[in-house]
């Protein structure tokens, strides 16, 4: 039985959560063959998932050159990244002098995209979700790909359907959407001519005490603001089980490249989380409008049958959500938006 702490009171602490490897991902790291690069490495799942395996190689006693990639504006996040024993490369993976200068290690995992702030900047929008992947196929098209996707591209579907199944076809709403599948469609393609083996990883969504959509949530209750009922309902998963899976799919990438979908088991009630944050917050919600009878919601069952279930349960992460913010920790100030429901970022 996998015992978890009853809190996490520190941001420390809460890395080496985020990147603890299973058994399962240390003996993955045992066998695995090549070095592994992460573009886009900064931003909020980056640096624990890099992280994860640089320890899963510590513990599976193999040395790996891990490689992180992105523009690194935050400084204080390089040289966080770097006390992982993570290598560092800063630069545009657009400009493609700088692109074609990076290692062409075996395994790459694809992080950068667009999302926040889309509508205002669309012509950029589709270079990083489109465009860019377009490049990456191709110059690493000896490699293996994982490459992250997201639930966005399913249409919203009934609340009792149990969420989109990687079979279905996709149907994206607006023009983020339509980019993320474009940057799915750009792997596809480089995955049957160049027979790359690829993990398209649709993820929706990942959470940890700084943000995600428990975050957002708590913190519309926690400061006594409206909490809007309209997409009801959403799934999550904890950010370092994602971290896991998405580290396993490795194992099944393949050609043509194979859809994964990464979520929680439970489709879980915006009215109750809210409730729920409301008893242990002591105050009282403010909702407004009512549940629709659709929303974007994912079904993981492929994932669960090929990994597992997620380990911890998303009543503890709210436990700990509730607790980091009674004191005040650091939050990122990144809301996903996850009520949004006509696809504008």
């Amino acid at each position: 039985m996998i015992k978890f702490p009853e809190t996490i009171d520190d941001e420390q602490q809460l890395e080496e959560l985020l990147s603890r490897p299973s058994p399962e991902v240390v003996d993955l790291f045992k066998t695995l063959e090549g070095d592994l690069l992460f573009l886009g490495i900064a931003g909020k799942i980056g640096p624990s998932l890099a992280n994860m395996a640089k320890r899963a190689c510590d513990q599976a006693g193999v040395k790996k050159r891990i490689i992180g990639v992105s523009r690194f504006r935050d400084q204080e996040e390089k040289r966080l990244i770097e006390s992982f024993g993570i290598e560092t490369i800063s630069g545009d993976l657009l400009d493609r002098s700088f692109l074609e200068s990076l290692p062409k290690v075996k395994n790459v995992f694809f992080l950068a995209g667009m999302k926040f702030g889309s509508e205002d900047n669309l012509s950029m929008t589709w270079a990083m979700n489109t465009y860019l992947p377009a490049l990456i196929a191709e110059y690493f098209k000896d490699s293996r790909i994982v490459a992250y996707s997201t639930g966005c591209v399913y249409p919203l579907v009934s609340v009792e359907s149990g969420g989109s199944l990687e079979t279905d076809k996709p149907q994206p709403v607006g023009e983020y959407a339509q980019s993320c599948l474009g940057r799915e469609r750009m792997f596809e393609y480089g995955s049957i001519k160049y027979r790359t083996p690829v993990s398209l990883i649709r993820l929706n969504y990942s959470v940890e005490m700084r943000y995600g959509v428990l975050v957002d949530i708590a913190i519309k209750v926690k400061n006594e603001e409206t909490v809007d009922l309209a997409m009801g309902y959403f799934n999550v998963i904890w950010q370092g089980d994602a971290n896991d899976v998405v580290l396993r799919s490795l194992d099944y990438a393949s050609s043509p490249a194979r859809v994964i979908n990464i979520t929680g088991e439970e489709t879980l009630s915006v009215r109750n989380v809210a409730s729920e944050f409301g008893k242990l917050f002591g105050v009282e919600p403010k909702l407004v409008g009512e549940e629709a009878k659709t929303a974007l919601l994912s079904n993981s069952g492929l994932a669960f049958s090929l990994f597992g279930k997620p380990r911890v349960p998303i009543q503890k992460v709210i436990q700990w959500t509730v607790r980091w913010m009674e004191e005040d920790r650091k939050l990122l100030g990144k809301p996903t938006h996850f009520e949004t429901r006509d696809g504008k970022y």
